[in-house]
């Protein structure tokens, strides 16, 4: 018997609380893995702040930029130019900025980590799996990952600049100035970019459904229409109440909603081959 073999037989004899001492040990690594994402954030404030977090302020933001080149590329002339920020970031508490560096930090940190927490949540169910399988779940850290990395740049580049020109510039009368607080900023930005970040894990939390059996490609093409209103009602939830910002995410879910479809086809049929 090999060493691979004796381990997956010394699995399958581990008893519940073997198993929750096993669990225990993953969540420990990744939120070690969690807390150096964090530190990094924390002691390299001038990088994340100014150059990540505080960006999309500034009208010389990589986004602005692309917007109007591709304005003046299609002929708009300077209709999709973004004009300077008509708001100020302002800090209104005591501990606001201390708190707000922290919480920035964690979600840094969260981020840097995403991969190695899949990478622990594999290495937890492998002994459940298949050898047929395991290539297969080394798969699913890669483009787990992917697609989270994916969803977070999305967030950050595309729906983040967007909510702030539309909520920053809004105004109802020109006698009311934009004072935008740290607190508030900084949710929106986090909000943002974590959600989309985890709504770009569809197509993972399908497969899984999948081989469960709980999901199936027919189950998924019935309610397909059902899944423009759910997709819909998501993106007003994740997003600032302005209508572009609703459709960019919605377009992205559309197509990885037409994915998970294909993925559930795919699962079913491996599924029914291996019967």
């Amino acid at each position: 018997m090999s060493l691979d073999q004796q381990f997956e037989e010394d699995d399958k004899k581990m008893s519940f609380l073997d198993h929750l001492e096993v669990l225990r040990w993953h969540l420990i690594r990744s939120v070690i893995a969690i807390f150096i994402g964090t530190i990094l954030a924390f002691v390299f404030k001038s990088i994340v702040f100014d150059t990540i977090v505080l960006a999309p302020t500034n009208d010389s933001f990589i986004t602005y930029l692309y917007f109007c080149k591709f304005s003046y590329f299609v002929g708009f002339g300077d209709k999709l130019c973004f004009d300077s920020m008509q708001f100020n970031v302002i800090n209104i508490s005591m501990a606001g900025q201390f708190t707000m560096h922290l919480i920035v930090s964690i979600v840094s940190g969260i981020i840097l980590a995403f991969p190695y927490i899949l990478f622990e949540v594999w290495r937890f169910l492998k002994p459940a799996l298949k050898k047929s399988e395991h290539s297969f779940a080394r798969g699913i850290v890669f483009w787990g990952s992917f697609l989270f990395l994916t969803g977070v740049a999305f967030g950050y580049y595309l729906i983040t600049p967007l909510s702030v020109q539309f909520l920053g510039g809004y105004t109802v009368s020109d006698l009311v100035k934009n004072q935008i607080s740290l607190n508030s900023y900084i949710s929106t930005i986090t909000t943002i970019t974590l959600s989309c970040g985890i709504i770009f894990q569809l197509p993972i939390v399908v497969y899984f459904l999948s081989k469960l059996g709980i999901v199936t490609p027919q189950l998924l093409k019935t309610y397909r229409k059902h899944s423009v209103v759910v997709v819909l009602i998501l993106a007003a939830i994740i997003t600032p109440p302005d209508v572009m910002s609703q459709v960019l995410v919605s377009m992205p879910l559309f197509v990885l909603y037409e994915i998970s479809i294909w993925i559930s086809r795919a699962v079913q049929k491996k599924n029914e081959s291996s019967q």
